[in-house]
Formats: C-alpha cells, sequence, structure tokens
C-alpha cells in the first residue's frame, strides 16, 4: 500500500515523465508533475485529468538550486510530505559537427549544459530531498539514466551525453551510500523508447519504458539501493 504517498516527477510534460505519472497516479499516489515550460506543463496535467487523474503542477527548472527550493517547499506546504523523485528530466544536445560527432569536436557549452541538467539536476534534487525523506522514514529517488552512459561498453557517439549520464549514474551510488536504509536511490536505463529522444523507431513504447521506473519507485522495504537496472534487474555500470 502506497498510502498515498507524494511523488515529484521531474520532467513531466511529455515521453517517459508523463506516463510515470500517470502510472503513479493510477496507484494512488499524489503526484506533482514538474517541467521548465509551464505551458507545456500546465496541459500535460489537464490532459491526465482528462483521464480522471488529479495531479498537481509546479513549474521547475533543475539548473536553479533556488527554483528546486521553491518547487519543495511547494510539494511540503501543499501535500505534507515527499516520499518519492523520479529525476526524469534531461537533454540530449550531441549534434555532428563538421560531418562528425564525437569527444574532438563536442564544444564546451553543449557538455557544461548537458551535465548541468543531467546530472546536476539530479545531484540537486537528491540534496534537497533526501534529509526530507529520511525525517520522514521513508523514501524512493530514482535516477532517468541510460544505457548510453556505461562505461563498459563506451564509445564515444554522444560524448557530451554519455558523460552527463555515467556522471548521474555517480550521483546514485554517493547518494545511495548517504542514505539511511529508509531511502532508496537506484538508477534505471529505461532502453531504446518511443520518445521525441528516442525516435519513431525505437524499440519499446513509453508505456514499457518506465516499467522499471515506476517498479522502483513503488518497491517496498525490500528494495535495492545504489543500483542500475535496466528490465528489472542490475546492469553493470
Amino acid at each position: 500500500m502506497n498510502d498515498g504517498r507524494v511523488a515529484i516527477v521531474t520532467g513531466g510534460n511529455r515521453g517517459l515523465g508523463l506516463e510515470v505519472c500517470r502510472q503513479l497516479a493510477s496507484q494512488n499516489y499524489r503526484v506533482v508533475l514538474t517541467s521548465r515550460d509551464e505551458a507545456k506543463g500546465a496541459a500535460a496535467v489537464q490532459a491526465l485529468a482528462s483521464d480522471g487523474l488529479e495531479v498537481l503542477y509546479h513549474g521547475l527548472d533543475v539548473r536553479d538550486d533556488s527554483n528546486i527550493a521553491r518547487a519543495v517547499g511547494f510539494v511540503l506546504s501543499a501535500l505534507g510530505s515527499i516520499d518519492v523523485v523520479v529525476n526524469n528530466a534531461g537533454i540530449h544536445l550531441d549534434e555532428p559537427v563538421d560531418g562528425r560527432r564525437n569527444a574532438l569536436v563536442t564544444s564546451d557549452e553543449t557538455l557544461l549544459h548537458s551535465v548541468d541538467v543531467n546530472t546536476f539536476g539530479a545531484y540537486r534534487m537528491c540534496r534537497r530531498v533526501l534529509p526530507i525523506m529520511e525525517n520522514g522514514g521513508y523514501g524512493r529517488i530514482v535516477n532517468v539514466s541510460s544505457g548510453a552512459g556505461q562505461l563498459w561498453d563506451m564509445d564515444d557517439e554522444y560524448p557530451a551525453y554519455q558523460i552527463s549520464k555515467t556522471a548521474m549514474n555517480a550521483v546514485t551510488r554517493v547518494f545511495a551510500a548517504a542514505s539511511h536504509d529508509c531511502v532508496k536511490v537506484n538508477s534505471v536505463c529505461p532502453g531504446w523508447v518511443k520518445t521525441d529522444m528516442g525516435g519513431p523507431n525505437a524499440r519499446l513504447e513509453i508505456s514499457e519504458g518506465v516499467q522499471t521506473i515506476v517498479w522502483l519507485a513503488t518497491a517496498g522495504a525490500d528494495a535495492p539501493n545504489g543500483a542500475f537496472y535496466r528490465d528489472n534487474k542490475t546492469i553493470d555500470w
């Protein structure tokens, strides 16, 4: 039973984030959908409402710690707790330069922007919510990473994205180590999913891509901590 637990989903206005909001709300979680684009976020909440799902909205730019603090304050004021955070907000900026797309041509701007959103965004959220979860005696943090960030099988096709997701996995490990037993922090590779980022030829439907994310977000007392998952199974870092 989730007992009306409160979940924050970043980057919730479309794709994986929106579907996570849908599935958690369907399981009676009190969900706060957040996004940087407030118009798109509000439209996503309205779409969920048309399906009979009550979800709150708050604007959130994970690049801004003060913005995160305001969103966290809103959730605590409106709902009284924060039990689940899905760090889904992410960007993929790598583009070819003179016909090449590798570490030799990736700009500092692309790399820094990617890390700011994909890595530091998750770090900032974890830093804000972990003490709240520990005080409440319960927490689940799911960082939506990628197989592109696995060190064991890395090329240099999308260096900014890959480096940012590898570093996001490090965020998972350090906060899992810092957490008490009541809070579980894990990374997920959703697989190749038919999102705006994944494209129409991807193997998985969005509802399939969120399965492991939702599983970890709703896992019970025996939930893992500090691991990397795909298809409900651990994978190599």
